[in-house]
């Protein structure tokens, strides 16, 4: 007999915010993305409980609240997240979160920057 692992996660979200060390940034804003991935063991076949998974719009909600706090590190934002993600979903087994800022303000051509982290009980 098997076990069945289950991953619920949103991708490529979209935020608008004012993370950034330098004040600039925490000024003009910058756009971000970020991908959430939980995993949790299922047993049964399915049943349309929403009890019995990971809701992703509670996923949202946490990221949504979270992003809105100006601080800066991705690092700290990230964190904060999970810790969110842990406390409201006590079933699920690992946690990956990254955090992409979207034209870094560097002295060159720079696509993204990226802060991940991965959970696992």
């Amino acid at each position: 007999m098997g076990t069945t692992r289950q991953k619920v996660a949103l991708q490529g979200v979209r935020f608008f915010a004012y993370h950034g060390f330098y004040p600039e940034e925490q000024l003009l804003g910058n756009e971000f993305i970020l991908d959430i991935e939980t995993e949790l063991e299922v047993y049964g076949n399915g049943n349309d409980d929403l009890s019995q998974t990971v809701n992703y719009e509670r996923l949202f909600e946490i990221a949504k609240k979270e992003m809105n706090i100006t601080r800066k590190l991705m690092e700290t934002v990230a964190h904060s997240i999970l810790a969110q993600i842990r406390h409201d979903f006590l079933a699920v087994k690992s946690i990956r979160i990254s955090i992409r800022k979207l034209h870094p303000p560097l002295a060159g051509e720079v696509n993204s920057s990226l802060v991940e982290l991965n959970f696992h009980r």
